[in-house]
């Protein structure tokens, strides 16, 4: 867990694959065609609370949906890609464009397509629902499922690698007047 730790102190863009990650994987069509996905709040405060601490967030998915753009949004995340074929391309070009080295990334994936960019980061992040072989190529392996609070579980431990965690509970932690 110390090598964990350490990767992620460095951590300064944390990315999120969508289906599997931030949802539990599952596909949900109207009888129109539109597509629906569940996210978690929990999770989704657990990215804002990274965000409030200094770290970038962004999101590289290979579907498209609009419900991810608006999810995207309420999150204040304005690094969206999607419809990308190759993960590990489109990481490669965020480096660039943020002037970051690998080393202060971390990416949370789910399946083989991932895999490429899970082997390029800094701190590489999967679900236990995750195929046996990408679970071989993880730094760390959340213990709560995709959609169900496995993104909060990393960025809290994301932030308590960085002596964040306490600065961003505390909020919540204060005496009412």
């Amino acid at each position: 867990m110390q090598d964990i730790y350490q990767r992620a102190k460095r951590i300064r863009l944390a990315i999120f694959d969508v289906d599997g990650v931030l949802t539990d994987g599952s596909l949900y069509f109207t009888d129109s065609g539109e597509e629906l996905k569940a996210f978690n709040v929990r999770d989704g405060h657990g990215m804002k609370m990274l965000q409030n601490s200094g770290i970038r967030l962004a999101i590289i998915t290979s579907r498209r949906s609009r419900c991810v753009e608006q999810r995207a949004k309420n999150l204040g995340i304005d690094l969206l890609y999607q419809g990308v074929s190759d993960k590990l391309v489109k990481f490669r070009e965020l480096l660039a464009e943020l002037g970051l080295d690998a080393a202060a990334t971390a990416y949370m994936g789910d399946d083989v397509i991932d895999l490429p960019v899970l082997r390029n980061c800094g701190l590489a992040l999967t679900v236990p629902e995750a195929p046996a072989i990408v679970k071989t190529h993880a730094h760390y392996i959340s213990r709560a499922p995709g959609g169900r609070g496995a993104a909060r579980e990393v960025c809290e431990l994301m932030l308590q690698a960085q002596g964040a965690l306490d600065a961003q509970i505390a909020p919540y932690l204060e005496s009412p007047t």
